[in-house]
């Protein structure tokens, strides 16, 4: 399932370029382009959902499946620790509309 119009669909397509950190038959994460910590990633699944709730429901292992490589990123660039964030909705700062996560780690970070 793909988007034609959706900016995350494209660059899992490499129709827009990213720097890819991570990919297999599922799931693609590449460096945000306006990092909010040392190193912030964006996950997304190469299937289009609209939300982290869309997907859950349409597909938790698919979810879950995202939540290991977020752990294996974190593994990777700072012993393990990171946070892990998922906007739904406008209303909740989601600004594109392919459920993404925001991998956040490389430093302690402020509550």
């Amino acid at each position: 399932m793909k988007d034609e119009n959706c900016i995350f669909c494209k660059i899992i397509d490499c129709e827009i370029p990213s720097e890819k950190v991570y990919e297999d038959q599922t799931t693609y994460a590449f460096k945000d382009i306006n990092p909010q910590a040392k190193v912030h990633i964006i996950i997304v699944p190469r299937n289009h959902y609209e939300n982290v709730a869309q997907l859950a429901k349409a597909d938790p292992k698919q979810l879950a499946h995202m939540v290991q490589v977020a752990q294996q990123l974190a593994d990777e660039e700072f012993h393990g620790a990171y946070r892990l964030v998922f906007n739904t909705g406008e209303d909740a700062g989601q600004t594109v509309f392919h459920v993404h996560g925001h991998i956040l780690t490389g430093e302690k970070l402020d509550e």
